[in-house]
């Protein structure tokens, strides 16, 4: 395990969330597998993130969605130690773009926080969202909420914010680390997921303009 991405995620010291699982023998689990094998066999991106024939959307992006939270997570876990309220006194993605941070309880009006705090609001938020058996029900057959592309759409735009603050602030840390190809890989499964089903903005999208036509076109 010599590279130092690898060792700074396995790092015993380092607590991350725990992952959300998909249960062995259900269909969330077997189209888990079906993506992952997809992205094993490396078929191209594009294609790896179109809806396999006779499969429901709702399951194929909930799918991907806890997969993208657990990925986003890992990757600013590694940096997490340089992101500190010195350093990133507000969530941003350089000097054109601030994210406040709104929620349903604390926060009710967009407030500016620091990019730690930021994160640990969201990177909580979203685990509420995903375990709800409600919003993502994990038993085949269990419909889907009304709310629940509304929602997945609101998860996706904050994890996009996620990789902004890293790309624009952090890049040297996951140069240092020698991981920008896994970080890379991570976003672009993300662009073309999200691109692929529409389910983020294009203005959501500016901060990383120009880097996503360099890397994805």
């Amino acid at each position: 395990m010599s590279n130092p991405f690898l060792k700074q995620v396995f790092n015993k010291d380092k607590t991350f969330r725990p992952k959300r699982k998909f249960e062995p023998g259900t269909q969330r689990f077997e189209l888990h597998k079906k993506a992952q094998a997809s992205l094993n066999a490396g078929l191209d991106l594009k294609l790896a993130v179109q809806l396999p024939p006779g499969e429901e959307l709702s399951d194929w992006v909930a799918v991907h969605v806890v997969d993208f939270f657990n990925r986003v997570n890992l990757i600013y876990g590694t940096i997490g130690d340089e992101c500190t309220e010195q350093s990133c006194p507000v969530m941003s993605g350089g000097p054109k773009y601030e994210y406040r941070w709104q929620d349903e309880h604390q926060f009710r009006k967009p407030t500016a926080l620091s990019a730690p705090r930021y994160m640990d609001l969201l990177m909580d938020w979203i685990e509420v969202q995903i375990n709800n058996e409600e919003l993502f029900p994990t038993h085949v057959g269990t419909p889907f909420p009304k709310n629940f592309l509304p929602v997945v759409r609101k998860i996706l735009s904050r994890l996009f914010r996620v990789f902004v603050h890293v790309y624009i602030h952090h890049f040297d840390r996951i140069a240092q680390m020698g991981s920008e190809a896994h970080v890379n890989t991570c976003y672009k499964h993300f662009y073309y997921f999200v691109k692929e089903f529409g389910l983020i903005d294009t203005k959501e999208l500016e901060p990383l303009k120009e880097m996503t036509a360099r890397m994805c076109h």
